[in-house]
């Protein structure tokens, strides 16, 4: 019986600490959705009101007129949706190649792709840049994605998941005279949706939220991501929380709608290997 209590503090302890670390986490998030409904005279008042005394999505509407919000949403989306689907598929196919195929130097290779992650990307900023200015790309849909597109991350985040996969399935299939494109589509991707999925989920989240490289490869309205457009927003004008709110409430809907739909693959990713069956 003494066990059992003991047990039972240690739970309560456990879900006090989790509780508490939500709680915190959760904070921000609430405050920032209660301001984008409020006046901007209440924005400051002490103690806050965390509920507002009625939904004013005047706020919304202000966002649309003072900025091309709708521009930099469309093209948010347009960037982030494309380096996505490139850096899933190229990484797939890297870490395919990585786990599972017989090449010389391919354990060279890989390790040299590892490298690439201790170097920052401020390091390689300015030679980049140059590139793209060169190619005549500032300002265009190219130059925006494909500097971000597959990753050493996702390449080593998709080769460990291989490594599972066991070998005499794709001998197998090989054996029965499938190619190795065959094989990769219809044997490899259904068995790492998981994987994917979770690489997914990362990539959209960077790209999405990406400030720096957008700034130095745009100049006007057309072309600005989110991030630019509604931090130009906050240092162009008197800062206006109330409408810099609601563009970040309404900036936070297609990651939330992206896990929503993938969070089963995206927990039976991050969770492969944790359980033995």
């Amino acid at each position: 019986m003494g066990e059992f209590k003991k047990k039972k503090i240690q739970l309560f302890f456990i879900y006090l600490f989790l509780s508490a670390g939500l709680v915190l986490n959760l904070a921000p998030l609430a405050w920032m959705l209660s301001t984008s409904f409020k006046p901007g005279s209440e924005v400051f008042r002490f103690p806050p009101k965390w509920i507002p005394d009625s939904l004013d999505f005047a706020n919304y509407e202000k966002v649309f007129s003072m900025i091309p919000f709708g521009r930099y949403y469309l093209n948010s989306i347009v960037v982030a949706l494309l380096i996505t689907a490139v850096t899933v598929l190229l990484c797939t196919m890297a870490g395919y190649a990585f786990a599972k195929m017989r090449f010389p130097g391919r354990n060279i290779l890989f390790m040299l792709f590892l490298i690439t992650l201790m170097i920052p990307f401020q390091a390689t900023m300015i030679p980049l840049f140059r590139m793209i200015s060169n190619f005549g790309w500032i300002d265009t849909y190219q130059g925006l994605i494909l500097p971000q597109i597959s990753t050493a991350f996702g390449i080593f985040l998709i080769r460990q998941f291989m490594l599972s996969m066991p070998d005499a399935l794709l001998e197998a299939a090989t054996i029965d005279g499938s190619s190795q494109m065959r094989t990769f589509w219809k044997i490899v991707v259904p068995l790492n949706r998981g994987a994917m999925a979770t690489l997914a989920i990362f990539t959209f989240n960077t790209a999405w939220n990406n400030l720096l490289w957008p700034l130095l490869v745009t100049n006007n309205d057309q072309m600005r991501t989110l991030p630019v457009g509604m931090a130009l927003f906050k240092s162009s004008r008197d800062i206006d929380w109330t409408a810099i709110m609601a563009g970040s409430v309404m900036s936070l809907i297609p990651m939330i709608i992206l896990f929503l739909l993938m969070q089963k693959q995206f927990i039976r990713g991050i969770t492969a290997g944790a359980v033995k069956e």
